[in-house]
């Protein structure tokens, strides 16, 4: 089966404040529409992002993402039917129909959406109504209103492509959403469980909860790495891609960098991607004193390619000799500028082992390092 997302992003939503549309603000590092549209990207084989066509930053941005975009309707049965035409020709099977203003939905609410589709030709995710319900005139309340069996409608709302595409054409518009059309159709809808971060961003303050949300939903990873080399000839050290002074120098396979050999297996265990050792087998002649900045920014990209940014990193390099201090600063620069991050992001410092253990005895240099990686 081929799966599709259409999300709705034509409206102005002006009443979320900000002076521009809602779509478009800054929510938590990103806008709101990238949020919405990452949601979906792993989940499903195309999106079509219906905009309007006053937004032309957007449009020209979103061109080359691989989004399927077209124009707003009059409505947002409109903005949908839109959406579903731009979908024709791709063999599309079942299709999830979401508003962009729900940033925070989370990605079980959409497997559930899409598994309730195997068995029925539409589902949504829907909250019950567990509050209670008043009548008022704006000022005082005038009664009150039986929950039972009531619930709050939320997206996506999922159906089958032909099954939602023959149900639009045949109403006559002036539905509350795709489910009303789907069910004048005589469609059977699925309620799935909804869930009470989804919320749709209206009011000035759904950003403030938006951001909370978002923030306890981020994807933070941590990775260690040790690394060890002993001293042999030489009259330098290389230590996070500064030559170092001192009447003996590292051995090792590549340049025995010991501190960013450290860092790269931070990262590639932040990333569960193994260490240095199985994206550089030491086996390999090409690698024979080799740059470890070669693993390190491989270390970085692989981590871009996933989707993570570093955060920051911490490097602890144990030896007696030689003195680190004078050359840490150096150090941090270096690392900033191979992993393209501020030095601000990378500390680099040292301790001895007491003259206990081979460092005590100056036999070679370990390094510690610890990597924290958020999804970008």
């Amino acid at each position: 089966m081929t799966t599709a997302a259409i999300i709705v992003a034509a409206g102005r939503g002006l009443r979320a404040g900000g002076g521009i549309p809602k779509q478009w603000r800054p929510l938590a590092g990103r806008r709101v529409a990238d949020w919405t549209i990452e949601r979906f990207r792993e989940q499903v084989d195309h999106i079509a992002l219906v905009l309007s066509p006053d937004d032309q930053d957007a449009w020209a941005e979103l061109a080359e993402s691989g989004l399927i975009l077209t124009a707003g309707g009059a409505d947002r049965a409109g903005s949908v039917r839109n959406g579903l035409a731009a979908l024709s020709g791709l063999d599309v099977t079942r299709v999830l129909i979401h508003d962009v203003a729900r940033p925070c939905v989370g990605t079980q609410i959409i497997h559930n959406v899409l598994q309730a589709l195997e068995s029925g030709p539409a589902a949504a995710p829907g909250l019950a109504v567990t509050d209670a319900l008043w009548t008022g005139d704006g000022v005082t309340v005038t009664g009150t209103q039986d929950r039972s069996g009531l619930f709050a409608a939320q997206t996506p709302q999922g159906f089958h492509y032909d099954a939602i595409v023959a149900a639009h054409a045949a109403h006559s518009g002036g539905a509350a959403d795709d489910v009303e059309v789907a069910r004048a159709a005589g469609l059977d809808v699925t309620i799935v469980p909804g869930d009470a971060d989804n919320i749709k961003i209206t009011r000035p303050e759904d950003f403030a909860r938006a951001e909370r949300i978002l923030g306890t939903n981020m994807d933070v990873r941590l990775g260690n790495g040790y690394d060890v080399h002993r001293f042999g000839d030489g009259d330098h050290v290389i230590l996070c891609g500064v030559q170092v002074p001192h009447d003996r120098g590292l051995q090792g396979h590549s340049d025995a960098d010991v501190g960013m050999h450290a860092v790269a297996d931070a990262i590639y265990g932040a990333l569960a991607q193994g260490d240095i050792g199985q994206h550089f087998p030491p086996s390999d002649p090409q690698w024979k004193g080799a740059a470890s900045e070669i693993f390190l920014r491989h270390a970085v990209e692989l981590a871009a390619t996933m989707g993570y940014a570093i955060s920051n990193v911490d490097c602890t390099l144990v030896c007696e000799y030689p003195k680190i201090g004078p050359h840490a600063e150096a150090m941090r620069v270096e690392m900033a500028r191979i992993m393209g991050l501020r030095t601000d992001q990378i500390s680099v410092k040292a301790t001895t082992s007491e003259r206990l253990g081979f460092t005590g005895r100056s036999e070679g240099i370990a390094s510690l390092a610890t990597a924290c990686l958020v999804k970008s």
